[in-house]
């Protein structure tokens, strides 16, 4: 029975930290872009987020954060969230599922603790700045 069970893998789908001025916070601050690098249109996208990990020695984790696509069209990007900077020393972790005609594709993607930095960056595809990639 299992092996009548296919699992499609995720490609060409990924996320990205990317370093952008703030009018708000009158500093740098991190955001979550989708990248969709892929030829196919992705449908009823969901994001589901959240971090932990230990400060001084406790465990912390936030509440979960959602966000709802209804599409994202090939060869783009979205911006999904701002990374408060004190979360940068927890693991920040994205579910995403979404459709590509009636296939379901799902994947998590986690920014370990600490990986979010100016020295981790590489050009991002598509958005062409530098930021930190998670596949």
């Amino acid at each position: 029975m299992k092996s009548d069970i296919s699992i499609p893998k995720v490609e060409n789908v990924f996320l990205a930290a990317v370093q952008e001025w703030s009018d708000d916070f009158m500093e740098k601050v991190w955001y979550v872009y989708l990248i969709n690098d892929s030829d196919f249109d992705l449908d009823s996208v969901m994001l589901v987020s959240k971090a932990f990990g230990t400060i001084d020695g406790e465990m912390k984790k936030t509440s979960l954060l959602r966000h709802a696509f209804l599409k994202v069209p090939s060869v783009s990007v979205i911006k999904v969230e701002l990374i408060e900077k004190s979360l940068l020393v927890l693991n920040n972790e994205f579910m995403l599922t979404y459709f590509i005609e009636n296939t379901l594709y799902d994947k998590k993607f986690t920014f370990k603790a600490h990986s979010i930095n100016e020295q981790a960056t590489e050009e991002v595809p598509i958005l062409f700045v530098n930021g930190v990639i998670v596949n």
